[in-house]
């Protein structure tokens, strides 16, 4: 098993600050914001693609560009590059789902990934209509891959369930290849869903061990079924050709954040119903005091990002030591970003990239490589 490395499109926006554009603040004074117009994401995607990275994730969400519509345009900017699109399955029918993914894979020639986002904030959901409670997102999220993985079958396909209820479901012409699966969660509803259907369980950065423990869990429940789950990780990273440039990086990331703005942010953060993002909170208390965690694995992203709040931080060496321990534990897949997006694709890319090819991780790299060579 080697490293499969993947970088992120912010189409949320971007910049040189961790200060959220939309959900946590309204500082119409913070300078080096960039839109997410098509034209920043292409320079992104061509940057991952130059790098090396196989694909990139695509939020969905309120605050984001919707990730089909924008990720089937940039799949037109790139050639290589694959698309792990994340979406939420309970505002789309699972047929029409499993009919885009089909329509997907042929105008890109098999570039597309999906990651199932089930979502944990009764808010959020709302907004689109689903008014279901946490536990029963999950029910309706393993009944709904089913029937996805059904009509893929090249068939007519029927399924009665509580949530849906589908006659002679078709997709006339499957994807080819079929989209891997990525699927996250950490409560005890979402193991038994993501053993029974994920291709790929995702988790946030949390300590090695606490990984360790994830895996033990989700494996453990995959066999139990005769199953075989393979385990991503999702992180930031702030790598440079020094630890001590490296951390001045993550200071600087904090240094235009108030209390107020730290307070603002975690009093709407911890509302949320998702397990996975009250682990993301537990890992630094709301505070900036002792947000190493563990060795350059650092908690001050999540201080007023949703969602993924933890960044390798340290020299290219470092970086690639803390991907090392974490592939030693399972994980196979690196879903990595920082802020810039563009900027640190290229710190990343330039710097660890060719250090893990040199320690023989990356599959087809023999030594060190640098997006200069290619």
């Amino acid at each position: 098993m080697t490293v499969r490395l993947h970088w992120f499109l912010p189409t949320g926006g971007d910049g040189r600050t961790l200060v959220d554009r939309h959900a946590y603040a309204h500082n119409t004074t913070t300078t080096g914001v960039r839109a997410p117009d098509i034209e920043y994401l292409a320079q992104i995607a061509k940057a991952a693609e130059r790098l090396g990275f196989e694909a990139v994730l695509t939020p969905t969400g309120t605050w984001c560009e919707d990730a089909w519509l924008t990720t089937v345009a940039l799949s037109q900017h790139t050639e290589r590059l694959k698309f792990l699109v994340a979406f939420r399955p309970g505002v789309i029918s699972p047929t029409l789902a499993a009919q885009m993914a089909a329509t997907y894979q042929r105008i890109t020639r098999g570039r597309l990934l999906l990651n199932v986002v089930t979502g944990g904030d009764s808010a959020e959901q709302r907004r689109f209509g689903d008014h279901l409670d946490h536990d029963r997102r999950y029910e309706r999220t393993a009944e709904f891959l089913s029937v996805v993985r059904g009509v893929w079958g090249g068939k007519p396909y029927d399924f009665r369930g509580e949530h849906y209820q589908v006659d002679g479901g078709l997709t006339a012409l499957p994807p080819d290849p079929l989209p891997e699966i990525f699927f996250g969660g950490s409560s005890a509803a979402a193991g038994p869903v993501a053993a029974e259907h994920a291709d790929v369980y995702l988790t946030w950065g949390e300590r090695p061990q606490e990984v360790k423990e994830k895996i033990d869990w989700i494996r453990g429940l995959a066999e139990e079924r005769g199953r075989t789950v393979r385990f991503g990780i999702r992180l930031h990273t702030i790598s440079r050709d020094s630890a001590k440039e490296a951390w001045g990086a993550a200071d600087r990331l904090l240094g235009d954040l108030s209390d107020a703005d730290i307070a603002t942010a975690q009093s709407l953060l911890g509302v949320s119903e998702s397990v996975g993002q009250q682990r993301m909170l537990a890992l630094h208390g709301g505070t900036r005091d002792k947000l190493e965690i563990s060795p350059n694995l650092w908690a001050g992203v999540g201080l007023v990002r949703g969602g993924a709040g933890t960044a390798l931080v340290g020299s290219h060496a470092d970086v690639a030591d803390r991907i090392e321990e974490y592939h030693g534990l399972g994980i196979e897949h690196f879903v990595l970003s920082g802020y810039p997006h563009l900027e640190e694709a290229y710190w990343f890319g330039e710097g660890v990239t060719p250090e893990l090819a040199s320690r023989g991780l990356l599959a087809g790299r023999e030594g060190p490589v640098s997006a200069r060579s290619r």
